[in-house]
């Protein structure tokens, strides 16, 4: 999806019929696989199936099957009617009207209303609930948003209402021209409320959960398995042609290609770090790499927990422009990846990348501009420096991490204590501020730059290195009255390569071993949401 066209969809009112369905099919001369089953690689267990506690990017890609939201994502990106068949636009995009379709069901048979989603909202702004994207709310602008969160106001008072059964009007403080694309994101799905008044923190499991989207969960196995069919009372049933989809959870990525060669997975990403060459050769209808609206980084602990070292902006610079991003992304992942000198991927809609200074400068001027900073704050190799450096549990981020110690050693003198944890663990660990350096990466809610650079704004949750700079936040909060960020956004990222918070290391390509019976794969969308649903196995 491109902002242009959220822009024209918002401009021109997107109204579909209610029976109209987007599910792929079979073309002329396919013939379909008797077992539509699809079957892929997690890297980790899914923290949470709850949409309202979602930070995960795997989490979502299991709740896009098992909810549905107001707007889905067709294979380009492009906005298409989920629960909702259209909406409208009023006041210069401050008041969304969606008309939600009337043969939308939960699982259980129960309709889907407008009110389930003012449910869902309210309990993902509530700070009683701890939501880790309730600030994604707050970047809607809904009215009351902030407050609320602040506890100035109760969650009923957040400006999204039921006028009927199939109306939701939402009001926003601010005009937002992107927000129908903002409903795709799980945080914004709708919640089930008998469910979760009955089973509490159990609602999620098999047998309990009462969802809406295509599938149904069916089994789960912590740590092992997960799988989710067909969900007979999904509103476009009878052009959904997978029926039953498992995610397993496989930590090693090399153990993960050995069970795709062998026929186990249908999909795996990502591929081991440096083989994707190799693979492509031998596999070209297989092996992929295409743009991902993601960047990889790592985070500078910025509180008084961390090494007191890291409060000296000379040596959070010094250790970036140490950093070769060429050989990261041409002698270890091999995968189309493309050095990262700003935060935002310079292919998100819109977007203007701005210039960087450093990125212009070769490797050895950046060398000897690493030592002289790090010289000049009063460490190197005759007064070394240690820091812990954490990561979860990965092959890939392993090398990542271990390459990178290695610059920092070799050109400056740091020692770095790698330390890595299974992913739920490593969330609370970053989440705590428990680290000096600490691997980070974020996929795109939506396709903007504000979905990155309001990572940097001090009090959201997802700054995981509590970065605060007043001119950010003020630069943030200006970005959504103004008829062109880009501007602001060019400011920020200034800010950010003066400030080092972060170090951006790449953005991502999405490098995947895809099974060529498996069809209605989305190729073209740069944030990688796929819908089972729209998937079809051909036979062999």
């Amino acid at each position: 999806m491109t902002l242009n066209t959220v822009l024209r969809l918002t401009a021109a009112t997107l109204v579909l019929g209610p029976g109209l369905a987007f599910a792929a099919g079979p073309q002329e001369g396919e013939t379909l696989a008797e077992s539509q089953t699809f079957t892929y690689r997690l890297l980790d267990e899914v923290p949470t199936l709850d949409p309202q506690l979602n930070e995960d990017v795997s989490g979502s890609n299991v709740q896009r099957d098992l909810f549905e939201g107001l707007m889905n994502q067709d294979a380009e990106g492009n906005l298409v009617p989920g629960v909702a068949t259209g909406y409208t636009t009023a006041d210069g995009n401050r008041t969304y009207v969606f008309t939600l379709r009337d043969d939308a069901k939960w699982s259980n048979g129960d309709p889907v209303t407008a009110g389930d989603f003012v449910y869902a909202w309210r309990r993902a702004i509530d700070p009683a609930t701890a939501s880790p994207y309730a600030w994604f709310v707050e970047m809607t602008t809904m009215a009351n948003a902030s407050k609320i969160l602040a506890g100035e106001l109760p969650p009923e008072e957040l400006g999204v209402e039921a006028v009927d059964d199939q109306t939701l009007k939402v009001t926003l403080e601010e005009s937002i021209p992107y927000f129908a694309a903002m409903t795709t994101t799980s945080t914004l799905f709708p919640a089930h409320r008998a469910t979760i008044e009955e089973f509490g923190s159990e609602w999620t499991r098999p047998g309990n959960m009462v969802s809406n989207g295509a599938y149904v969960l069916s089994e789960h196995v912590p740590n092992e398995y997960h799988t989710r069919t067909k969900n007979p009372e999904y509103w476009d049933a009878e052009n959904v042609h997978i029926t039953e989809v498992t995610g397993l959870v496989i930590n090693d990525v090399n153990q993960a290609l050995t069970r795709y060669l062998a026929g186990e997975l249908d999909m795996i990403e990502p591929l081991p770090a440096g083989q994707f060459p190799e693979l492509k050769e031998r596999y070209p209808d297989q092996a992929t790499s295409v743009p991902r609206l993601c960047t990889y980084y790592y985070s500078f602990n910025m509180t008084d927990s961390a090494n007191p070292a890291l409060q000296d902006v000379r040596v959070r610079r010094a250790m970036s422009y140490a950093i070769d991003r060429d050989v990261i992304v041409n002698a270890v992942l091999k995968g189309g990846q493309s050095p990262a000198y700003i935060f935002t991927p310079p292919f998100t809609a819109s977007f203007e990348p701005p210039a960087t200074a450093y990125e212009d400068m070769t490797q050895k001027e950046r060398d000897a501009e690493a030592v002289r900073l790090m010289e000049e704050a009063g460490y190197g190799k005759d007064s070394p420096l240690t820091l812990r450096l954490i990561y979860n549990t990965s092959e890939n981020h392993q090398k990542i991490a271990t390459v990178m110690a290695q610059m920092w050693k070799q050109k400056l003198g740091v020692s770095v204590e790698m330390q890595n944890f299974e992913w739920k663990t490593f969330l609370e660990i970053r989440k705590n501020q428990e680290f000096d350096v600490a691997r980070g990466a974020w996929c795109g809610d939506y396709n903007e730059a504000s979905t990155f650079l309001q990572l940097m704004v001090s009090d959201n949750s997802q700054n995981d290195g509590r970065f605060a700079n007043d001119e950010v936040d003020a630069l943030m909060l200006e970005t959504k009255t103004m008829d062109d960020p880009n501007p602001n956004y060019a400011q920020v990222e200034a800010i950010l390569e003066q400030e080092v918070p972060v170090i951006p290391v790449y953005h991502y390509a999405n490098v995947f071993m895809l099974n060529p019976a498996i069809k209605g794969w989305p190729y073209g969308n740069v944030e990688n949401n796929w819908y089972s649903k729209d998937f079809y196995k051909l036979a062999e």
